[in-house]
């Protein structure tokens, strides 16, 4: 977990730099955890913000629910920075495998049926883990569209965090279902797109979110090896995004869709 002051200079802009500064003297983090090479925390802005810092060799990913979209990191993410820099939070994940080593085996299924039955997002993430069913591209945009509603007062200021559906499509990935994971970025890249004109703020977070689910479904529907009727079913995805009277994202969609071609005749 290696990160110093001068990265962190490095990563975002003076003035945000020195109010990272402030907001750590001030005590905002109100919760910092640590397992494995991923930090989470809140720090207390105008609202609480959740904070996510993913260290992984030499890259460091982080990501803020605040409305910043300047350049580089904002201040939240700055604050919890400078505080892994100067003192790491202690790693909880070797704690947990040393308790996970002694626990029974029926314990520990009673335990996961519990915490599958009351926790719908980690229910989820364990079926694209372990099971054979998947959801809809409409019933994933449900769900996507419902976090606008809730963020919606009335438009859109915060970076809504969609890593739990990423993190989904992920392990379809892993598992090699493909077309179950491009199901979880379409829904994506369709509903942010949907959802465009009610944002006002965080625009460079919701284009990258949108580039992020493109790339995925891309990858996803050419691993398939496609028959040239199943190709032109998925590029038709992004042909009528490209095509829809909201022409906010219609070039990123084009562009999209010249790569997913290009690539397929190669």
């Amino acid at each position: 977990m290696n990160v110093d002051k001068e990265t962190i200079q490095d990563r975002c802009t003076d003035p945000v730099f020195e109010r990272g500064q402030t907001y750590r003297r001030e005590g905002r983090i109100q919760q910092l955890d640590r397992f494995d090479d991923l930090v989470t925390a809140v720090v207390l802005g105008s609202n609480p913000y959740d904070v996510t810092v993913k260290f992984g060799g030499r890259s460091l990913e982080t990501q803020c629910t605040c409305p910043y979209d300047g350049q580089g990191d904002c201040k939240h993410v700055v604050a919890v920075l400078l505080t892994i820099a100067d003192n790491p939070p202690e790693d909880e994940s070797e704690c947990i495998e040393a308790v996970l080593a002694d626990v029974p085996v029926e314990e520990l299924r009673a335990f996961v049926l519990d915490t599958l039955a009351t926790h719908s997002t980690v229910r989820e993430q364990f079926l694209a883990q372990f099971g054979d069913e998947q959801k809809s591209v409409d019933e994933y945009r449900e769900e996507i569209g419902g976090l606008f509603e809730q963020h919606a007062d009335p438009v859109v200021f915060e970076a809504i965090d969609f890593s739990r559906f990423f993190e989904v499509a992920e392990q379809y990935r892993e598992r090699d279902r493909y077309l179950a994971a491009a199901t979880v970025y379409q829904a994506i890249f369709e509903e942010v797109d949907e959802n465009f004109t009610k944002i006002d703020g965080s625009y460079d977070h919701y284009a990258q979110t949108l580039q992020t689910a493109l790339d995925g479904y891309l990858d996803c529907v050419l691993a398939t090896d496609p028959s040239p009727e199943d190709f032109e079913t998925y590029a038709g995805v992004l042909e009528t995004r490209a095509a829809t009277e909201s022409a906010i994202n219609s070039e990123q969609f084009r562009r999209a869709l010249d790569d997913l071609e290009g690539r397929y005749r190669e």
